[in-house]
């Protein structure tokens, strides 16, 4: 079995290195690459405005070559129909190639076993992002067949049956942490999987917490931060221990407020907006992912994921942005160990549901985010009162199984601030 793997895994590498060198080779002209995928970008960006989804689907006309179309719904609006094409499932490759060939030069023994790549339920399976060959090479060392990854039936139970039987399971793919914590529950991971070198997931903005604790569930295993992708491109990918844009892949702007921003023009320490020019169609797509720059791989900028720009709570006037929350949150559980925290209007009240043994300063964090205006001015107007906690269990497990009922698994992502009332009762 791990011989199949070996060979099927270096076959996937040999056909990715291309790619993965062109990637490396490339980093100090990023923004000569960037430049022959708009040549004249005065007369593009004259022909194109910057628009979101919701403006972009009104008049979008989608390119003659699509091959399927993919139905994504994540938490911050409604549910999108993006055209897959020939050419956008190039450009996922070109991000593909680099990261895995990095991953293999750094932890090759994660390509000497079986790998779970995780797929929502009922849903297509991701590995449709690359192409035939690959995608053969990528099924020989799955771990759970593609029957069971496509199945709503006990989805949970099939899937933990086959992983336990791999010994040799090596890899894990995965979204956000918590997924991966619920599937396992409380099997013992290092005697179940002692081959496990690699768990890749999401690892920034309201995810660090849940990575973490994932950290210390599998003690033998390294996790990998995700980069910034989506059902609409790729921003980032995990390369050298960090993440790096996925340069070769779309053409990027960076949105600061009027200012519009090339990928080599960037300043460490600065927040952007990220806006995406795709092989699928989207024309100067603006995603509403904040990222802040951190760095650069020589010209590359490394971007932490940050939260969506978006993504504002609003029931009486307040107007709360889920970044900000998140940030306030941080200072506030700074010395709180927790498993889970999270925002949401209940009633006539924010309420913060925290999974944690530790007490919180809850007054202080009211006083904290009274700095939003429009939240102080509900707050001095009796519109909303004050902050108030509720303490809960196994927090991340219990959204990720309501949300999962009107969402893909893969789409959802834990949010410091959630828009919708009722979670009290959820939990």
């Amino acid at each position: 079995m791990r011989l199949r793997c070996a060979i099927a895994n270096g076959l996937w590498l040999a056909s990715a290195s291309r790619d993965a060198m062109a990637f490396r080779a490339n980093l100090h002209r990023v923004a000569e690459v960037q430049k022959e995928m708009v040549r004249d970008l005065d007369e593009f960006r004259e022909r194109y405005p910057i628009r979101t989804w919701d403006e972009c689907r009104a008049g979008f006309s989608p390119p003659p070559s699509v091959e399927r179309w993919v139905r994504t719904s994540g938490s911050s609006g409604p549910a999108k129909d993006i055209p897959y094409t020939r050419a956008l499932r190039r450009e996922f490759n070109r991000a593909i190639a680099p990261w895995i060939v990095n991953l293999f030069r750094t932890e090759p023994r994660a390509f000497a076993g079986e790998a779970y790549w995780s797929i929502s339920p009922g849903a297509e399976s991701d590995e449709e992002i690359l192409g035939p060959v690959q995608r053969s090479l990528v099924r020989a060392v799955q771990a759970v067949p593609l029957s069971v990854r496509l199945t709503n039936d006990n989805f949970r139970e099939q899937t933990l049956r086959h992983l336990t039987r791999c010994r040799t399971l090596a890899l894990i793919s995965v979204w956000h942490p918590s997924f991966l914590d619920l599937l396992v529950g409380d099997v013992d991971t290092e005697k179940t999987w002692p081959h496990l070198r690699v768990i890749s997931c999401w690892a920034d903005a309201n995810a660090a917490a849940p990575a973490a604790a994932l950290a210390k569930k599998f003690p033998h295993a390294k996790i990998q931060p995700k980069g910034l992708l989506s059902t609409e491109g790729f921003v980032t990918i995990p390369y050298d221990g960090a993440n790096v844009l996925a340069y070769r892949s779309h053409f990027y702007e960076f949105r600061d407020g009027d200012n519009v921003r090339l990928a080599h023009e960037l300043e460490v320490g600065r927040r952007y907006q990220v806006v995406l020019t795709t092989g699928g169609g989207l024309r100067r797509y603006d995603t509403e992912d904040l990222v802040e720059v951190s760095g650069f791989r020589e010209q590359a900028p490394i971007l932490r994921f940050i939260g969506r720009a978006n993504h504002v709570s609003d029931h009486f006037g307040e107007k709360l942005n889920e970044v900000f929350v998140r940030e306030r949150l941080e200072i506030a559980l700074r010395d709180v160990p927790h498993a889970f925290a999270m925002l949401a209007c209940d009633r006539d009240a924010y309420v913060l549901y925290l999974e944690s043994d530790t007490n919180v300063d809850i007054a202080a964090l009211d006083i904290s985010l009274r700095d939003a205006y429009h939240y102080d001015q509900a707050r001095r107007l009796g519109q909303l009162a004050p902050l108030r906690v509720q303490r809960v269990r196994n927090g991340a497990a219990t959204y990720l199984r309501f949300r999962s009922e009107t969402q893909k698994l893969g789409d959802i992502k834990i949010p410091a601030l959630d828009r919708e009332q009722g979670w009290g009762e959820k939990f």
